[in-house]
């Protein structure tokens, strides 16, 4: 299948969520580029940013997995750039 470049917004909304989170991270490891997590206390959430470089069925599983943690939202932007 194709590779294509995406980038996985996360917002955590539920601090229970992210051990759960970070274990979908740890498994989707050898896909993931780069990722980058901002608390934001004022707001009581974090944001996550996930670099991916993954065949589309992967992106598209790890951020269906990611969405349906308790209190968070994941939504994927994925390049037109084939490998």
């Amino acid at each position: 299948m194709e590779q294509r470049l995406a980038i996985l917004a996360i917002v955590v909304e539920n601090p229970d969520s992210v051990e759960q989170l970070n274990a979908l991270l740890h498994e989707y490891r050898n896909v993931i580029i780069g990722r980058m997590g901002v608390p934001y206390p004022k707001r009581k959430v974090s944001l996550v940013s996930v670099a991916l470089d993954a065949p589309m069925d992967v992106v598209s599983a790890l951020s269906g997995k990611v969405g349906r943690l308790p209190g968070v939202t994941a939504k994927a932007a994925v390049s037109k750039v084939l490998e």
